[in-house]
């Protein structure tokens, strides 16, 4: 049966081939759609499980009365780093007035959206975050005036390493660059800011006493009690009036929402798989008129209307499988391209793969179904009779 059933395809190659590559444009998008999905959120994991899901933050909420921002207690990050269960701590600090900018001769309103803080000598290791180029701030370094830039800030200001000892315009002076920071995947606001040692900062910029941001590491057995004494610690007087939050839950959002992105391309790539199941209807019926006689001389040699609506549901799946097998393959290789480009994990889920070609072929055989039983009413004399 699977010769007979293949005869149309060899004897009409061209026709075939072009039926199967609209079943295989529908398979390839959807499969493309899941392994570029499912490579994306396996980074995303991966980025969680390295930096370590047991990182909090801890930063000013609305004010109880009259609904306005709050701030947290000048002692709040020394209370905290002294909770039971915390690893380790880190602080921002906001600094008024201060703009960046490549040199002095920029426009002071040009100021890039890059946001000044002064910060502790621990952030990066609390952050789990990674440099690029350079050092991170040391006890003296943080005493002068020296910057380290965030990811994008660099890029705003035209800057990609600190091998030629770049100085960027702060406020009224030069500042030295001394580091540049990889992308932090655990806050992004430190990719577009610029991080100036505290005692610098709280000596020439009067900065802020009162930390704008706490970063706690804490053990993983004891997060979810930190969590809840976090705010109770941080401002005894006011803990409804502090934010604690997980980056990871974050994080875990995103993935689950292009979880919910992915249903929305899947959809389109069924679309693309029914035009592709019509173009299949389409040719066995157009088959089936040009057949007429093929059909007539099997019947009147004995053939049966079950075994012409078989060989024609054949054909119709064989194209189909066809169709499925190449879309299957092309949507692996999209993956593997688009991973790689990225320098992600590749990842190609087997079901995608499997439930395409399954999807295929039930494609082929509700669009072979009706040919096949139109081919099989025929009766011997009306076939031959339109030869």
């Amino acid at each position: 049966m699977l010769a007979v059933g293949s005869i149309g395809l060899r004897t009409r190659r061209l026709r075939a081939g072009l039926s199967a590559v609209g079943v295989a444009i529908g398979i390839a998008s959807m499969v493309a759609v899941l392994g570029i999905s499912a490579s994306s959120q396996a980074e995303l994991l991966d980025a969680i499980d390295a930096l370590g899901t047991n990182l909090l933050t801890v930063q000013p909420g609305q004010s109880f009365i009259g609904g306005g921002d709050s701030t947290l207690p000048v002692s709040s990050r020394a209370r905290l780093s002294r909770m039971n269960g915390v690893q380790g701590a880190a602080s921002l600090y906001a600094v008024a007035g201060a703009t960046v900018r490549r040199t002095s001769f920029v426009d002071p309103r040009q100021t890039s959206g890059i946001t000044v803080f002064g910060t502790d000598l621990t952030l990066v290791r609390t952050l789990s975050a990674k440099l690029a180029s350079g050092t991170f701030l040391t006890s003296t370094t943080a005493r002068f005036p020296t910057v380290v830039l965030g990811s994008v800030a660099a890029q705003r200001l035209g800057l990609s390493d600190v091998a030629s000892r770049p100085m960027v315009w702060i406020g009224d002076r030069y500042y030295a660059v001394v580091g540049i920071l990889a992308p932090v995947t655990l806050d992004s606001g430190i990719d577009r800011a610029a991080l100036i040692g505290l005692p610098h900062a709280q000596e020439d910029w009067d900065a802020d006493a009162t930390p704008a941001k706490v970063y706690l590491r804490a053990e993983e057995n004891r997060l979810t009690q930190v969590r809840e004494l976090a705010s109770a610690s941080a401002n005894p007087q006011n803990p409804e009036e502090v934010e604690v939050s997980r980056p990871s839950d974050a994080l875990e959002a995103k993935a689950a929402a292009e979880g919910a992105f992915t249903s929305l391309l899947l959809g389109l790539g069924a679309v693309a798989l029914l035009v592709g199941g019509v173009g299949i209807a389409n040719v066995m019926v157009i088959s089936v008129i040009e057949r007429r006689s093929e059909i007539g001389l099997r019947r009147a040699l004995g053939a049966t209307r079950r075994h012409i609506a078989t060989q024609f549901l054949t054909e119709s799946l064989l194209l189909s499988a066809l169709g499925g097998v190449a879309g299957a393959l092309l949507g692996a290789v999209v993956t593997a391209a688009y991973a790689t480009t990225q320098g992600g994990r590749v990842v190609v889920p087997p079901e995608a793969v499997l439930g395409g070609i399954v999807a295929a072929l039930l494609i082929g055989a509700v669009a072979g179904l009706y040919p096949a039983l139109r081919a099989a009413r025929l009766s011997p004399t009306e076939a031959l009779r339109t030869v």
